[in-house]
């Protein structure tokens, strides 16, 4: 059983169905990308187990840039093709890193972390928006049901972004 912060859930699968359920709710009606990006890295932050550090970077014609964030301070910029972050923004696919140590180039901003999952944000169209970072201190954290539901989040928070 996968438990959250005493809610138990018979499954990762569930756990991330309902906080898709939570952001839809949390986003409704909000067009704001800073605020709907403040809280559901608070939401995320705050719902998964084994997670120090959710948020944004997001790119602005040049680099990504630290946007709203759950955790230590981070890396203010990162160019695109650097770090997971780079990697995934550049590639425009979801950057499951189980272990950071044997990533080769991986930009350490928290020592304490050790896996990493990484989705891009891309609007319709394929401007890059930025990416989603999450990360652990516990290497190999990150599974495929994690990458998934954390694309399923992204997809919900991408419906907010308007233009």
């Amino acid at each position: 059983m996968f438990e959250v912060k005493s809610q138990p859930y018979a499954s990762k699968r569930e756990h991330y169905d309902d906080l898709v359920q939570q952001v839809r709710g949390l986003l409704a009606g909000e067009s704001s990308l800073i605020a709907n990006a403040a809280n559901f890295s608070a939401l995320i932050y705050h719902s998964l187990p084994d997670v120090n550090w959710a948020g944004f970077y997001l790119y602005d014609g040049t680099e990504l840039v630290v946007g709203p964030f759950q955790g230590k301070p981070a890396c203010i910029r990162i160019a695109l093709g650097r770090g997971v972050c780079g990697t995934a923004a550049q590639s425009r696919q979801t950057q499951l890193v189980r272990d950071v140590n044997a990533f080769e180039g991986h930009i350490a901003c928290d020592a304490a972390s050790q896996s990493e999952v990484v989705v891009p944000l891309v609007k319709a169209g394929g401007t890059l928006l930025g990416v989603w970072d999450v990360d652990s201190p516990v290497i190999d954290r990150f599974d495929d049901e994690d990458r998934e539901g954390m694309e399923k989040l992204c997809a919900v928070f991408m419906e907010s972004v308007r233009g």
